[in-house]
Parts: structure tokens; sequence; C-alpha cells
């Protein structure tokens, strides 16, 4: 099935400036909000605490709540609206850690009956720890970062064929990573030292499709969590899973664009390669817009009616299929380019 047709030809490596600068601000941007936001802000899953969720039987004042709540010892709690308004459904989210057999449950539920004057229904209690969260963020962030140089492998094997090297490369990093995490180091400063060591060995050790494909997920990902920084939304364990999916969404786009930058320089050997990109790009970009849209109309669907639990989830996805449909084009082809003008070889 085809959307465009099969002569189309849109200049796109024309574009691919413009496209630096577009994607250089948005990273600039997304920096910036983490830096005044102390970081991404974290869920439960991360941080540590307890949250609740209850449900009122008629409509009442978060401030009201808030004025109840007071009344019992959560320490600093925040409450807001979840779900629907008129679901009367809300969140209390506490920094504190209070196990659910010390009677929390009842102490909530009279104490918002007390200040709202309605019936409370207590929908749900979640309690994780300080050091289980710790613990659980520092896993996700070595989970992404394995999905990286695994990838790494897979693309240096598959297209320059350069397994062991890729291999012996990749599990020299881990390795490093691993063992340097039990000295104290942080951990997202030291994996962010481990990739910006990796990209520099990509170009030395003449990996030029890794390189595109993990400087691409990288940029995805920076800007996904940089949106979530600006709309101030908490980062929790299905936020690292909608990370990893985009990581492999954004993968597979990139992965069908260099397949046939690979086998049209064998078709036009004496073009430009400025030409066999755009013209690559070109071929693939029905097959791109298709995939893109019917995965787009599933998580929109999911933002739109999936319910509260869901909804952050889609929204880092609708991100991360926008973000990585447009660096596959624009980020991940163009790094073969520069790789050329830099006095690099590009064999087919």
């Amino acid at each position: 099935m085809r959307v465009i047709k099969s002569d189309i030809n849109l200049n796109f490596i024309g574009k691919s400036k413009l496209a630096f600068y577009i994607s250089a601000t948005m990273i600039l941007v997304s920096f910036i909000s983490l830096i005044l936001h102390k970081g991404p802000k974290y869920g439960i899953d991360f941080a540590g605490g307890t949250l609740i969720q209850v449900k009122t039987l008629a409509p009442a004042s978060i401030n009201i709540i808030k004025s109840g709540l007071d009344t019992i010892d959560l320490g600093k709690s925040s409450v807001q609206e979840f779900g629907d308004k008129e679901e009367n459904e809300y969140l209390i989210r506490t920094d504190i850690s209070v196990m659910t057999s010390q009677g929390l449950s009842g102490k909530v539920k009279n104490a918002i009956e007390a200040a709202t004057g309605n019936e409370v229904e207590i929908r749900r209690i979640e309690m994780v720890g300080p050091q289980v969260g710790k613990d659980l963020r520092e896993k996700a962030l070595f989970a992404m970062f394995y999905s990286l140089l695994f990838i790494t492998i897979y693309i240096s094997g598959r297209f320059e064929f350069k397994w062991i090297l890729s291999g012996i490369m990749a599990a020299a990093l881990m390795s490093s990573v691993y063992f340097l995490s039990f000295i104290n180091l942080s951990i997202p400063i030291l994996i962010t030292a481990a990739l910006i060591l990796a990209i520099i060995l990509f170009w030395f050790l003449n990996l030029k499709y890794a390189m595109g494909a993990i400087v691409a997920i990288i940029h995805d990902v920076i800007i996904t969590v940089g949106i979530f920084s600006i709309f101030d939304k908490e980062f929790t364990l299905p936020i690292i899973a909608a990370l990893l999916t985009i990581i492999g969404y954004s993968l597979n786009d990139t992965i069908i664009v260099f397949d046939r930058i690979r086998e049209n320089l064998k078709k036009y050997r004496k073009k430009p390669l400025d030409f066999t990109i755009n013209r690559s790009i070109n071929e693939t970009l029905s097959r791109t817009i298709l995939t893109s849209l019917t995965t787009l109309t599933v998580v929109i669907a999911l933002f739109v009616i999936g319910g509260g639990i869901v909804h952050d989830f889609a929204f880092a996805m609708i991100i991360g299929i926008l973000i990585g449909t447009y660096s596959s084009i624009y980020v991940a082809s163009p790094i073969l380019l520069i790789w050329r003008r830099r006095g690099k070889k590009i064999q087919p």
C-alpha cells in the first residue's frame, strides 16, 4: 500500500542544516528545563514515598482535602485531581513511606470525610521505600544503557559485519560501568560519560551506521525527557517502559532507511552520497508515514480514552513516535554525510 507516489523526490538532505538547528534548540530547551527543575520529576516508583488514590461521593476542593490531611501525620503531601473531573478521584502523594498495616487507609478516609462531609472510598495505596526507589532508578538507567549497547552490536554486525569488534567494545563499556558503579560514583554521570566515550569509539573504529543510530536514539530520549520536564510530568516505571519502546521504534525506522541507503550505494555508485541518501529516504517515505500513522492512531486512542493510569505512558509514546520518525530522517541519515565530509569512507 502506497500513500505517496513512488517517484517523489523531496529534498530532505537539503534541509539537514535547518533540522540540525531545530534539534539543537529542542535539546538545549530540554536541558534548561531539567536544570531549572533540578532533574526529572520522579514519581513514587523512583523517589520513594506513598501514593493514595481516593474517590469522593461528590466534588471536593483540593484545599479542603489538604486541610483534612493536615490533621494526620503524612509529612509533606500533595493532592491532585485524577482522571475525568466528574469521577471525583484524587491522588495523594507523600514523601514518607507509611506501612499500610499502620491503619493508614482508615486514617485517610476518616480525615477526608471529616473535612469534606463526603463519603470517601480508598481506591489504592502504593508504598515504595527510598532505598527501593533509588535501586529502581539506577536499574532503569542501566536497562536503557545496556539496550543501547546491544543495539550497537546488532547495527554494526548487520550493516558492517563487525560483530566481534562491536561486541568487544560493548562488553568493555558494560563491564567498566558495572564495576565502577560499586565505588559510589553517580550512576547518571557514569552512564553519560560511557555514552560519550562510545560515540568517540564509533568514530575511531569506523562504526558509522551504529553511530548514526545511537545518536538518533539519544536525541529522541533527551527530547522526550525534556518535554516531560517542561510539562512537569512524573517519571515512573511505565514511562521507562515507554522510553524503551521508543528506542525500539526509532531503531526500526532507522534500520529501514539504512538498509535502503546500503542498497542504493551499490545502485548509484557514481552519484554523490547526498543524492543517494536523499533518494533512499524518499523511497522509504511511504512506509515510514504508514507505520507512524497507524502507531499514532493506537497511542492517541490510549491517550484520549485510556484513563489516568496510562495517560502519561501514551503521552510519552506520542512524543517518541513523532521525534523518532523525525530523527530517522534528519539525524541518523545525515550522520553518514558528516562522516564523508570528515574524510571517512562510506562503503556499500
